[in-house]
Order: C-alpha cells, then sequence, then structure tokens
C-alpha cells in the first residue's frame, strides 16, 4: 500500500514508501500537541501499519520543522480532560496508542526535530530508536502541572535511561538538550537539522531491506531479554530464532552472499 491514506483528521498524516510507514503529526500551529482526534487518527494508522506487509519499519514524526509532539493540546483540557471520567477516556486513549507503537513487531523509530515534550517524550521512549537533530529539546513537565504518570510509561523511560535519569528528568520537569539526551541514553543519535530526514530516511530505508524474519525476532528477543531472570520466554525465543532458519529468506540470504548482490527479501 504506497502513497497516502484517509487518517480521519487532517491532523494525522500517513504514507507507505520503500518500505517505511511515515506516521506525522500534523497540528505544527501548535507545535503539534496532540489532541483526542490526533491520538485516535494514531491508532488507525498503527494498525493499518501494523497489518500492511508492505511495511517494514514505521517512523514517527511531527510536521512543520519546530516539533516532534510537544505533549498534550492544554487548550483541549476543558473539552478533554476537566473530569475524572475524561481523564480516564484520555487516559486509555493514549495508552492504546503507545502499547500499539511499543508492541509492534516492526522496528520504529522516532524522527525529532525541535521540541519533545510530555506525550512527546513517552511517545518517542514507545520507539524502538530515537534519531533527532541538534537543537532538539525534551523534557516531562508534569511535576509543573501536577500530572500524575502511569507506571508502564515510567518504566518504559527507566528501561531506556536507567532509575536515576528517570528521576531526574521528572523531578526537575526541565528541558534538556540534544546532546544531554545522547548522554543518558534517551537517543541513539544526533544529526544537524537539515540532515535529519534524509538521515532518518536512509536509516529506515536500511532496516526495510534487511530479513523482516531476523528483525523482528531480535525485537521479540530484546523484549524477553528485558524481563526478570526465570520470567522470559526462551520457548518462544527458540521458535523464532527457528523460524528465521527455516525461512526462504535464510535460503536467499546465503545466495544473495555466494552471488556477490543484493538480498530480497520476502518476509517468508
Amino acid at each position: 500500500m504506497d502513497g497516502m491514506f484517509d487518517t480521519g483528521t487532517q491532523k494525522m498524516l500517513a504514507r507507505v514508501a520503500d518500505g517505511i510507514g511515515w506516521m506525522t503529526f500534523n497540528n505544527p500551529e501548535r507545535h503539534n500537541a496532540v489532541s483526542m482526534e490526533m491520538w485516535a487518527g494514531a491508532e488507525r494508522i498503527l494498525a493499518a501499519f501494523a497489518a500492511d506487509e508492505a511495511v517494514r519499519v514505521v517512523v514517527v514524526a511531527g510536521a512543520g520543522g519546530k516539533a516532534f509532539v510537544s505533549g498534550a493540546d492544554i487548550s483541549k483540557f476543558e473539552s478533554e480532560r476537566a473530569s475524572e471520567e475524561a481523564v480516564n477516556a484520555y487516559q486509555a486513549q493514549t495508552a492504546r496508542v503507545y502499547d500499539l507503537l511499543s508492541n509492534l513487531a516492526k522496528p520504529t523509530v522516532a524522527m525529532i526535530q525541535g521540541h519533545c515534550i510530555g506525550g512527546g517524550t513517552a511517545l518517542a521512549v514507545c520507539c524502538d530508536m530515537r534519531i533527532c537533530g541538534e537543537t532538539a529539546s525534551f523534557g516531562v513537565p508534569a511535576a509543573k502541572l501536577g500530572l500524575g504518570y502511569p507506571l508502564s510509561g515510567i518504566r518504559r523511560l527507566v528501561d531506556l535511561v536507567g532509575p536515576s535519569f528517570a528521576k531526574e528528568i521528572f523531578f526537575t520537569a526541565r528541558k534538556f538538550t540534544a546532546e544531554e539526551a545522547r548522554l543518558m541514553g534517551l537517543v541513539n543519535r544526533v544529526v544537524p537539522n537539515d540532515a535529519l530526514e534524509g538521515f532518518v530516511t536512509d536509516y529506515a530505508r536500511t532496516i526495510a531491506g534487511n530479513a523482516p524474519l531476523t528483525v523482528g525476532s531480535v525485537k521479540a528477543i530484546v523484549a524477553e531479554a528485558l524481563k526478570d531472570r526465570g520470567a522470559a520466554d526462551e520457548a518462544a525465543c527458540d521458535r523464532l530464532v527457528k523460524a528465521c532458519f527455516a525461512s526462504g529468506d535464510y535460503v536467499e540470504g546465503r545466495r544473495a552472499f555466494m552471488e556477490k548482490r543484493a538480498p530480497v527479501f520476502s518476509g517468508r
């Protein structure tokens, strides 16, 4: 399914090209602050990408060049988060998106330019890798707003940067530079702003060109490796490894190596 498709809202864009599914938060006049309709659109996009065999890697981005996602749209708080019922509905919607992104069987990359604040940081942490521009900034201002953060979101951050940096991010509620984010392990790479999209596109194409079964198995096994000792499903990991060796892609990979050509993997 190459090309654009309907997301249900103009504030969420989705397209597929060269095996890459692009999901873009498109609210640049508010620095891509996210409303309920945008979270619902993101859920539809991720479900479509998960089901589309043409999508081998997903890139999450923000429109406008000034922000990835700057968190919740505070102007919508009175209409979307004023009551306990509304707060619960909002949290359930965001949790579905975070879970879909975090548990997607395909590799995911956050392309971060400009502000990555609050829910934007939470969204980026759900991705497998984060690549940002040199002037990107990160922060979780929950302590300045009196917001509570769920265990699932804090656990993802702790798994990524460790407990000490996670506490610093939340306790200070300050903004961190791109270089600070790299040093704490919050981002994988920092590149010049004007090179970011090209770098991420090439990066994603490289991933999309590799064997999907191998890439998917490693993603699943890394998730198991993060569990407490004894809790990992070693039998499931063994099945994933065996499936790679039993696949047509393993045959193709060997042939391509011997024939000194680029492999063409099918994911089977």
